[in-house]
């Protein structure tokens, strides 16, 4: 089976994906997985080209049929979601619980599939993608993680990949643990800011409570070096490796801007060279976690 990396951060706007679209250009025979399927936004920096896709089933709704009906309305005081008045059901208020079909007299309410979202294989110029995209206003997006996270290693299997780089979603939600659960190593990024530590603790806890090996990367760290110092003093007491220490540069921007990864942008900067390095040492650590067979 193919390692899973997943770059992960406890609150939004530190660098995730902008890092981890960087090190999937970096890597060899790597199947990226965009697992931020509320927001995905890793295909802007990697333009994937859809070669197939199909609808997500996450959930069921209600459906009255009015030729049967007879406005008993026993099933709009059954419903404790209030999704059901004057014979219609209203299907973003209703949470497919099934009471109501249980509750009908005349056997007038079914329950039908609701098509929540929707998930892509694709190819990029780095390599094969997984991505998916919820509806608006739908849930179960935990549900259309693990889907993304199948399909991204079948998808490795099929192209004899060894490892699925994922960008997760985030905070330290439902998502977040379907996206963690089971894999193999955690990169947090995080930022030398108050509540980037804050919620650099917490998702380290998520990821210790699932026993995945966290890893950390300090991105701006010199926009404030005392906070970044912090981080490095937390990280030693808690026995977590800082893979690099990313400086602030407009680069950074400008990659985004031009819609493409930072290594691809500016192959020879010094923050590429580190995230090369960094890379490498990612490599490393997974060929330490590899059970001593894999090299025969």
């Amino acid at each position: 089976m193919p390692s899973e990396i997943a770059v992960i951060s406890g609150k939004g706007g530190t660098g995730k994906t902008t890092i981890c679209a960087a090190l999937g250009a970096i890597a060899e025979k790597t199947v990226m997985a965009d697992c931020d399927v509320d927001a995905p936004d890793l295909h802007i920096l990697l333009n994937p080209t859809i070669k197939s896709s199909r609808d997500f089933i996450g959930s069921k709704v209600a459906e009255i049929d009015e030729q049967i009906c007879t406005q008993c309305r026993l099933c709009e005081t059954a419903c404790r979601f209030e999704a059901i008045g004057e014979n219609r059901v209203d299907p973003i208020a209703c949470e497919g619980c099934n009471v109501c079909v249980q509750i009908c007299p005349e056997g007038a309410i079914r329950m039908k599939e609701r098509v929540s979202g929707h998930v892509f294989s694709s190819d990029t110029r780095v390599g094969l993608m997984a991505h998916a995209k919820l509806i608006a206003g739908e849930g179960n997006s935990g549900k259309v993680v693990t889907e993304v996270r199948k399909l991204a290693t079948q998808m490795a299997l099929t192209n004899e990949s060894s490892i699925v780089l994922i960008d997760g979603s985030p905070g330290i939600g439902c998502p977040v643990i379907a996206t963690v659960t089971g894999i193999q190593l955690g990169i947090v990024v995080t930022e030398p800011t108050i509540s980037g530590i804050h919620d650099m603790r917490r998702i380290i806890d998520l990821l210790k409570r699932f026993r995945v090996l966290s890893t950390v990367i300090i991105n701006k760290f010199d926009i404030n070096l005392e906070n970044s110092k912090m981080i490095e003093r937390y990280c030693c007491e808690n026995d977590i490796e800082i893979l690099g220490k990313i400086k602030f540069d407009p680069i950074m921007t400008q990659s985004m801007v031009a819609a493409t990864t930072l290594t691809e942008y500016a192959p020879n900067h010094e923050i590429s060279v580190q995230l090369r390095k960094i890379w490498l040492r990612i490599v490393e650590i997974l060929d330490k976690k590899s059970p001593p067979h894999a090299m025969d």
